[in-house]
């Protein structure tokens, strides 16, 4: 599949002079307050325009809020759960990665769209079209992008970032669904203090540094298709493919039973639909008792998908870090969003250990996701994120 990259920044002159790192941090620490403790050692938070902080759902949510707003005072922190981290030191599971953005090159914007189970198309393009109006105000010309932050399991991503996307004035936008370990139990957003369920956070980010939006994944189409026969788009499930239970339709096709059925063989075989011209994973969930389906994106009848098999991932996350660096210069840290499926296939495929030393070589710090967001599309199974420049 084809890398895509958004809105690049200019190469940095060679005279421009470094900014000071961003800081970034993690712990493995299975108490919060501990955790919370070691992350503000390595990350600081004083100056900083906001922290984002990226959890495990294993933590107990009364002692992370004490200690966040312990740790860092009055500077906005915001965030989700995980289904796992990425530190500076890589992949783990049950911990949290964290970093700060310094005031003197960042300002944010931040919205808080709650009761998402009762989307509203023309409010929450309204209230993004405010958003962006304070930020072009005190942007002063200066570029930024759009960090956006889903409950996982609001299953309203395709409706909230078309409708944000749109609304972004040219701004580019990428983000994460919150997860929950592989439970599919309680998601959450950080805003103000609150841990907030059925809910997303949109950020305005502005920043005189060099950056780029980016989404890549490592799949191709085969020539084995699938139509949608039976489907219900609220809640993501699908009934039959082919006419046949979609469970074991899916399952014959990829060559296996339906009782080998795992999130990691849905990782393994995921299946994809061509949108404009270009293909993009729609992730399997789930198989549920009545042989259906639970996608991670919403799945209409009549919809023709395609089974896809993998290239290699390392290589192509090497040329993604590659072109990054060829077009806005030295990377000083990117906020990544990495699908739980993507983890959980390396692990199948013992490559986890050689994506995870990328990750830490590149300085990517985020999480893994229930889903990712990219422009104005809730897309599956892929590496989004934004890569920031020293200068």
């Amino acid at each position: 599949m084809p890398l895509i990259a958004a809105r690049p920044r200019p190469t940095p002159r060679a005279d421009a002079i470094p900014a000071p790192p961003l800081r970034r941090g993690g712990s493995n620490k299975t108490d919060a307050r501990a955790a919370v403790a070691e992350l503000r050692q390595q990350i600081d938070g004083a100056g900083a325009a906001c922290v984002l902080v990226f959890f495990s759902p294993a933590y107990d949510r009364g002692d992370m809020l004490a200690a966040l707003k312990e740790a860092f005072g009055s500077t906005p922190v915001f965030g989700c759960t995980t289904a796992g981290e990425i530190t500076p030191f890589g992949y783990i599971s049950g911990g949290l990665s964290g970093i700060s953005f310094p005031a003197k090159d960042f300002a944010v914007h931040s919205a808080l769209f709650e009761n998402l189970s009762e989307f509203q198309i023309a409010d929450t393009i309204d209230r993004t079209h405010q958003l962006v109006s304070r930020r072009h105000a005190e942007a002063l010309g200066r570029p930024g992008f759009g960090l956006l932050l889903v409950d996982g399991l609001s299953t309203r991503e395709e409706q909230l970032v078309s409708a944000i996307g749109n609304a972004m004035a040219g701004l580019p936008l990428i983000g994460g669904s919150a997860g929950d370990g592989l439970d599919f139990k309680s998601t959450v957003v950080l805003h103000g203090g609150r841990l907030v369920n059925d809910a997303a956070i949109l950020l305005l980010i502005t920043t005189r540094r060099t950056f780029s939006v980016f989404k890549t994944e490592h799949f191709v189409p085969t020539e084995h298709k699938m139509v949608v026969t039976g489907a219900d788009l609220e809640t993501r499930r699908v009934f039959e493919i082919n006419a046949e239970p979609a469970a074991l339709e899916y399952a014959r096709l990829v060559g296996l039973s339906h009782e080998a059925l795992t999130p990691k063989i849905f990782a393994a075989h995921p299946v994809v639909v061509r949108v404009a011209g270009q293909y993009h994973v729609r992730a399997i969930q789930k198989v549920n008792p009545d042989n259906s389906l639970t996608f991670h994106c919403a799945i209409d009848e009549g919809l023709v998908l395609t089974v896809a098999r993998g290239i290699d991932i390392v290589e192509n996350l090497h040329e993604l870090f590659r072109r990054l660096e060829r077009e806005i210069g030295p990377l000083d840290a990117i906020v990544g969003f990495d699908c739980v499926l993507r983890n959980l296939e390396t692990e199948q495929r013992n490559l986890k250990a050689a994506v995870s030393d990328l990750f830490v070589a590149n300085r990517v710090t985020g999480f893994c996701t229930y889903g990712e967001q990219y422009m104005s599309m809730h897309v599956n199974q892929t590496f989004t994120g934004v890569a920031i420049g020293r200068t």
